[in-house]
């Protein structure tokens, strides 16, 4: 091998680590930021700290903050105002309900970090998926995949039912340990894999009797389901799901980003 070729390996090298870095430090500003305007840290009434303060104070590039911001601006949470600064959407964090977007793909556990989340384990297993499942997932039907229905509570009260299915060969290690505290952490810190995008379904649906057990919904109640197919950044898809959540508890919201 050339020193050339070397050198250039040295470079490509030293990009990926150099956004690596990048990557981590502007999710950490923008997972800051968030805990803070959910929090009301900041008055809702007034700007938030402009781009070069928050430069100062995180001890990083201005881009690297715009990055950041631009994640919360995506979300919902925040709206620029040319000449006048950024501010808190106020009917974002003005309402009980669990605001979800289009573009968030954290969990539940990730959605909600400073809220207490309880799981109970309703269904566990491993099967060969069915052909639906199978075609979502992009495996044969001879390939085994976990099966989880899982009841999540926050702050003591039940706010969805997620059935869940993955392939085995490819999120290893799922056990009721896992299960009880977020598959997303275990996917992303012990597996060392990335989480890109996901597609997703959201509709109405009438309560079913499972709904009905573990929601405490009426006979009566909607039911909003979330039918998703998840994708690591590599684009291969790693979740099928359906969560089934509380009408009285979640809100979606769609964000449209004029450029």
């Amino acid at each position: 091998m050339g020193i050339y070729n070397v050198y250039k390996i040295i470079i490509v090298c030293f990009k990926q680590l150099l956004e690596e870095k990048l990557l981590s430090k502007y999710e950490h500003i923008s997972n800051e930021m968030r805990r803070r305007i959910v929090e009301g840290v900041y008055p809702v009434d007034q700007p938030i700290p402009d781009e070069l303060s928050l430069t100062k104070e995180f001890t990083c590039s201005r881009m690297t903050v715009k990055r950041a911001l631009d994640i919360l601006v995506m979300e919902g949470l925040l709206y620029r105002k040319r000449g006048h600064g950024t501010f808190i959407i106020k009917s974002a964090i003005q309402d009980n309900k669990v605001n979800a977007t289009d573009r968030e793909n954290l969990g539940l556990t990730g959605l909600l970090k400073n809220k207490k989340i309880e799981t109970k384990l309703i269904k566990f297993d491993v099967l060969f998926p069915p052909p639906q499942v199978a075609a979502h997932l992009s495996v044969d039907d001879d390939t085994p995949v976990y099966h989880v229905i899982r009841l999540r509570n926050v702050e003591g009260e039940p706010f969805v039912i997620e059935e869940t299915y993955m392939p085995t060969n490819l999120i290893v290690g799922i056990d009721k340990s896992v299960l009880h505290s977020s598959i997303y952490s275990h996917i992303t810190d012990k597996l060392g894999l990335k989480i890109g995008g996901a597609h997703r379904k959201v509709r109405a649906d009438k309560s079913t009797d499972l709904d009905q057990e573990y929601l405490g919904c009426k006979s009566d109640d909607p039911v909003l389901e979330v039918e998703q197919v998840a994708y690591l950044n590599t684009g291969v898809p790693f979740e099928y799901s359906f969560s089934r959540h509380r009408y009285d508890k979640f809100v979606f919201t769609s964000v449209n980003i004029r450029k």
